[in-house]
């Protein structure tokens, strides 16, 4: 007990100093962390996370270095020259941390992709909700949630999609000859607000565009917009169980738009 005692004598002033810069790093990054945030959603610069937390590392970096020659009795110098001479094993053990980190960076300084982006990669759509030091994180509709490294994203090809072409569902149809396009239009467009009103959003307006003639009648497409995160097969499903009933149609056959294709089964 004494010598504990006297330790903590001896080293009282180490140890509130340590203390203190821990204390103070601990409220600086989290001040730093949210007027980043701010800062990033006000500005044209994208709001991800691989920015905040370059912000924390260098203020722990700067906590750590404060510390090290009165705590410790080691230069930072000393240290950091230590460290770059190993710094070339230690990168060949974390390349591929390195590579990502680095695809990160470019991926966001040159707008290629950012939080809110609709795409599409190697077969799945979905929304950026985040890019990290490592990953890009895409969330599909259906809810699952893809990790992509983001080395792999600086060399695959990716369709970025406008929210409402990703979210746009066609069925096509063949009314009988000689229906009243105009009357089978309102029927349509009532029957779409009564099957799918929870599933589609208000803007853009459900529409009915007529495409041709064929030997069975006249042709056209039904054209909805999914609300976020409603299946593209949930609302085709509910509009073409109400409407397939009618007695103007000769056939109706559901299936994603071109646009959509992909992500049909979500």
């Amino acid at each position: 007990m004494d010598f504990v005692l006297n330790w903590l004598r001896a080293n009282s002033g180490k140890i509130i100093l340590v203390v203190v810069v821990t204390v103070v790093a601990m409220i600086a990054a989290r001040v730093a962390s949210r007027v980043l945030d701010k800062v990033l959603r006000r500005s044209q610069i994208p709001n991800a996370s691989i920015f905040i937390n370059l912000a924390r590392i260098l203020i722990w970096t700067l906590a750590v270095t404060i510390v090290l020659k009165p705590v410790f009795g080691v230069n930072p110098v000393t240290l950091f020259t230590a460290l770059g001479i190993g710094g070339f094993a230690i990168s060949l053990g974390l390349k591929d941390s390195i590579a990502n980190t680095i695809g990160g960076f470019q991926l966001m300084f040159s707008h290629v992709l950012q939080p809110g982006d609709v795409v599409s990669i190697s077969g799945v759509t979905g929304t950026v909700t985040d890019v990290t030091w490592r990953q890009t994180v895409v969330r599909e509709r259906n809810g699952n949630t893809l990790m992509i490294p983001n080395s792999v994203l600086n060399t695959t090809a990716l369709e970025k999609y406008l929210p409402t072409n990703e979210s746009q569902v066609t069925i096509p149809f063949t009314a009988k000859p000689g229906v009243d396009m105009d009357a089978l239009t309102d029927e349509l467009l009532g029957k779409i607000d009564e099957s799918a009103h929870d599933l589609i959003g208000d803007e853009p307006k459900p529409m009915i565009r007529f495409t041709g003639f064929s030997p069975s009648g006249t042709t056209g497409n039904i054209i909805a917009y999914a609300k976020p995160g409603v299946a593209l097969s949930a609302v085709t499903d509910a509009i073409a169980r109400d409407v397939s009933a009618s007695p103007m149609f000769t056939d109706l056959a559901a299936s994603g738009s071109v646009a959509a294709k992909d992500a049909a089964s979500r």
